[in-house]
């Protein structure tokens, strides 16, 4: 199984906001907690279940990180991406 940490990216595999790519900001057992900065900011994270989530192997530093950062982290991926 794929190894789940805070502060990768990750893009949603099924559901409504399929495609979508969030920072994981919190990990447990069968779910990761997903936000954007923006419709899902930190302190209410989107639960989805780890096999509904495909991870990006790109991993930042969220200490001390506010939602601001996040999006910050989000436009530059982005940005990226094309």
């Amino acid at each position: 199984m794929d190894k789940f940490e805070t502060g990768m990216l990750a893009r949603a595999k099924a559901g409504h906001d399929t495609g979508r790519v969030y920072v994981i900001t919190g990990v447990d057992e069968a779910y990761v907690y997903l936000s954007d900065g923006k419709l899902r900011p930190s302190d209410r994270p989107k639960k989805k279940k780890k096999k509904h989530v495909q991870i990006i192997l790109e991993k930042h530093d969220l200490e001390g990180a506010d939602d601001s950062k996040i999006r910050q982290i989000l436009k530059t991926w982005n940005q990226k991406e094309g």
